[in-house]
């Protein structure tokens, strides 16, 4: 069973920084590419970053200049570095990927998430 698992958030002052991790376990045959959302409850989903299977990023218009995002394919693990830290960050963060398994073909898969709170 393939499994997408966020870590990371904590709470941060204004300012501050943090580095998300999303992990993929489980039998796959390919990731295609990885990417970060983040949620506010009342809020639609909102495009954070992507890490894209050729390696190109791409990063959202909010963060752009404040947060990058890189991958450890050995790990199968995405990063994502935010610095700058704004209240307006605060968010659940959640991955995504399609991936590719024997069983079900192409899918996109999402883990949990992992919260971002920024106060001071």
């Amino acid at each position: 069973q393939v499994r997408l698992v966020e870590s990371g958030g904590g709470l941060v002052q204004p300012g501050g920084s943090l580095r998300l991790s999303c992990e993929v376990s489980g039998r796959f045959d390919s990731i295609r590419s990885m990417a970060w959302y983040r949620q506010v409850p009342g809020n639609q989903r909102e495009f954070v970053a992507r890490y894209g299977s050729d390696d190109r990023t791409e990063i959202g218009a909010s963060v752009k200049g404040r947060f990058t995002v890189s991958k450890y394919s050995h790990k199968n693990t995405l990063y994502l570095q935010m610095n700058n830290l704004k209240p307006e960050d605060t968010a659940v963060y959640v991955c995504s990927a399609p991936i590719l398994t024997s069983d079900d073909g192409w899918n996109v898969y999402w883990g949990r998430g992992t919260r971002v709170t920024v106060s001071a």
